[in-house]
């Protein structure tokens, strides 16, 4: 008798025949496994739309995507950094809305004066610049060579007053409403210009659903109600 009666195993032609039929399925198996296992991130992650056009760092971290597959898809041309919080969705296919485009480069402004003006339709006006207010105490890392982006400061009582949130697609933009908007414009009025000014106003008050109400406390909590009180009293009477 031989002291282990496996040891014929281990001629050479029997160890290939184990190998075959013990070790290969279980190779191969671990391969496939390798190979289709799907990546947990992938899994996880929320496609990005094609209605967006930015998203911002905690956006798609909250959507499952790590910072190493933002940058992959940075490399990869999904994605275009435009600042130190936002990317550019480089798949988007919606319309291209300046005021979208500049809320992405100043995520804490308001669109004010005469850009929400035109957007109100109280001015034949066109602007070549986005008028956006931001709080004095803020500033602004990158600018866009387009669209041109002329920067208001405004004190945090300003600041905080009257403003809404619009929503188009997957993006959105804050703007001042429009009672703000007037007695904003009415307060630089000398930086607008004062036929600018009494056209704004005009067609404020040709619309049915101008809130003269809410235009005064405005104008009285921003310490203008006097000057406003008189751009009205000389264009109803």
């Amino acid at each position: 008798g031989t002291l282990f009666p496996y040891t014929t195993l281990f001629r050479s032609d029997s160890l290939i025949i184990f190998c075959y039929y013990f070790y290969l399925p279980n190779l191969v198996e671990i391969v496939f496994r390798i190979m289709y296992t799907p990546d947990k991130e992938v899994m996880n992650v929320i496609a990005l739309e094609v209605n967006q056009k930015y998203y911002t760092t905690s956006e798609l971290k909250n959507m499952g995507y790590s910072y190493y597959k933002i940058g992959q898809m940075e490399e990869n041309g999904q994605l275009h950094r435009i600042n130190r919080t936002t990317y550019e969705n480089l798949s988007y296919k919606g319309d291209e809305n300046d005021f979208i485009n500049a809320a992405a480069y100043v995520p804490d402004g308001v669109i004010c004066l005469m850009s929400a003006a035109r957007y109100y339709e109280l001015t034949n006006f066109l602007p070549d610049v986005i008028d956006v207010a931001i709080d004095r105490k803020k500033k602004v890392s990158t600018l866009p060579d387009w669209p041109e982006i002329k920067i208001f400061y405004f004190d945090p009582s300003r600041m905080e007053t009257g403003v809404v949130q619009i929503t188009e697609g997957g993006d959105s933009f804050r703007i001042f409403d429009i009672e703000k908007t007037v007695v904003d414009i009415i307060y630089y009025r000398n930086k607008i210009g004062i036929e600018e000014t009494s056209e704004v106003l005009r067609n404020y008050l040709k619309r049915k659903d101008r809130q003269i109400d809410r235009l005064y406390t405005y104008a009285k909590m921003l310490r203008c109600e006097a000057i406003v009180r008189t751009y009205l009293e000389v264009l109803v009477s």
